[in-house]
């Protein structure tokens, strides 16, 4: 018995899938069968929308009056909408009010929902998901996205209802904070 069970301390590691890195596991603190659970970024893991989002991002600001090189948005990415625009701003030594941090943000689910036809879900994500889902391995996603710009993304994923997702509207601080 107590051999079988042997405890661990709590680990996350990054997952790979037919050699890409598809997001991290969770390792709970025993070997048996239902101790393992996946949690997936959505923008560049499951989903090819990186660049859509850099692209919105670059209207978005330029809208503003905000000139910021495409490599300087990529580098960003990951980030909440929020946060980004700080970074963006301080970059350029630049400060706006809330009304126009909340106009730049607007801009940006805009200009990136006009692209969500160009979304493409990237190989192997459905059929991994799949195979999870039929061994029963418990698995969420979870973005630094407002549930309405992961919308359509999760939608291209034909996800069970029981899956769980977590966007930016289910936290009081995006990541980095936990």
């Amino acid at each position: 018995g107590g051999q079988d069970r042997m405890s661990y301390l709590p680990v996350a590691q990054h997952d790979y899938y037919d050699g890409r890195q598809i997001g991290y596991s969770i390792m709970a603190s025993s070997r048996a069968p239902d101790s393992m659970a996946f949690l997936f970024d959505l923008d560049g893991t499951l989903v090819d929308s990186v660049y859509q989002h850099v692209l919105a991002w670059r209207e978005a600001t330029q809208a503003a009056g905000i000139e910021m090189p495409v490599w300087r948005i990529h580098r960003q990415i990951g980030m909440s909408g929020g946060l980004m625009v700080q970074a963006f701003l301080r970059e350029v030594g630049r400060v706006v009010s809330a009304e126009e941090m909340d106009r730049i943000q607007r801009t940006h689910a805009q200009a990136y929902e006009r692209q969500a036809e160009s979304l493409r879900v990237l190989p192997g994500s459905c059929e991994l998901l799949a195979e999870l889902s039929a061994r029963q391995v418990p698995y969420a996603i979870a973005t630094s996205g407002r549930t309405g710009n992961a919308n359509r993304a999760l939608k291209l994923l034909n996800l069970s209802a029981a899956v769980p997702v977590i966007t930016r509207d289910d936290v009081r601080h995006a990541k980095p904070d936990p």
